[in-house]
């Protein structure tokens, strides 16, 4: 089936419908380039498109509501590794700022309705079946047909690559730990990732950050191409590094994202040349 988030009334009856006991929200218009020049876009997947799920979860009594949230929200912080309780109020793409309010808007329908929500802010996640957007498939395609790549930052970017089995391995273990308020939550120090009502975010990350052209020599090995480069300048709303700290993620569900860089790439690799012969 499919249909468009944004579309509240056809959402929020599906879902009383199907009395789901747990909904995973990963759909929204990623990416943070694509938000300069079309930022409706954002908007209407991102803050109107949620809403229908947090509209539905109420409705149907969804027993937990994970959904996506991104590194990007951490903005102008350079203080490394980020951790959840950083304050993000200073992003740098309207892509970041969606993203920060629907952490917001999840945790007014967790204080309101009890319904437990769980943000999770994923950090550059690659491999098979990604978009096509994304650096890896540029790259790979690029050098294929024996065409630079650009490289931005002219190379001087720092990255928290995380492979998408880690991402996937950690929803799942996620699922069934619904959030629950704090005990010891307090209004006059707030700890910013959890809250007195059902409410908490975890970063979801590698904690192995790495260079740029560490990533694209992974690249160039498992292809066994070398890449032709044409460096460029950052471009707007990018950062120039991430690192995740994703210890609250391990204690709760005693596991953390592990898959290196080169495996990672290498296991892509595979992946995208058969479905690229098929």
């Amino acid at each position: 089936m499919k249909a468009d988030l944004a579309d509240h009334d056809f959402v929020v009856e599906f879902m009383r419908q199907e009395g789901f006991d747990a909904v995973v929200n990963l759909a929204a218009q990623a990416g943070v380039r694509y938000s300069i020049d079309n930022p409706r876009a954002y908007t209407h997947s991102n803050i109107d498109g949620f809403l229908s799920v947090l509209e539905g979860a109420r409705y149907s009594g969804v027993g937990h509501l994970i959904y996506a949230s991104t590194s990007s929200i951490y903005g102008l912080n350079t203080r490394m590794p980020l951790s959840e309780d950083q304050p993000t109020e200073h992003p740098m793409a309207l892509y970041a700022a969606t993203k920060k309010a629907n952490e917001m808007m999840a945790h007014s329908y967790s204080h309101l309705f009890g319904l437990p929500t769980t943000g999770l802010r994923f950090f550059t996640v690659y491999g098979p079946w990604g978009r096509p957007d994304m650096a890896l498939f540029l790259f790979a395609d690029a050098m294929l047909k024996g065409e630079p790549i650009k490289v931005f930052n002219h190379g001087n970017m720092i990255r928290d690559f995380t492979y998408v089995d880690d991402i996937v391995e950690s929803i799942s273990r996620l699922i069934p730990k619904p959030a629950q308020g704090n005990p010891v939550w307090d209004g006059a120090d707030p700890d910013i990732s959890t809250s007195s009502a059902p409410y908490q975010i975890f970063n979801i990350g590698n904690s192995a950050p790495v260079q740029l052209m560490e990533y694209i020599e992974a690249l160039e090995e498992a292809l066994g191409i070398e890449a032709k480069k044409n460096f460029m300048d950052m471009q707007p709303g990018d950062v120039p590094a991430t690192h995740a700290d994703a210890s609250r993620l391990e204690r709760y569900v005693q596991f953390r994202p592990q898959t290196s860089v080169r495996e990672g790439v290498r296991r892509f690799v595979e992946w995208y040349m058969q479905s690229r012969d098929a």
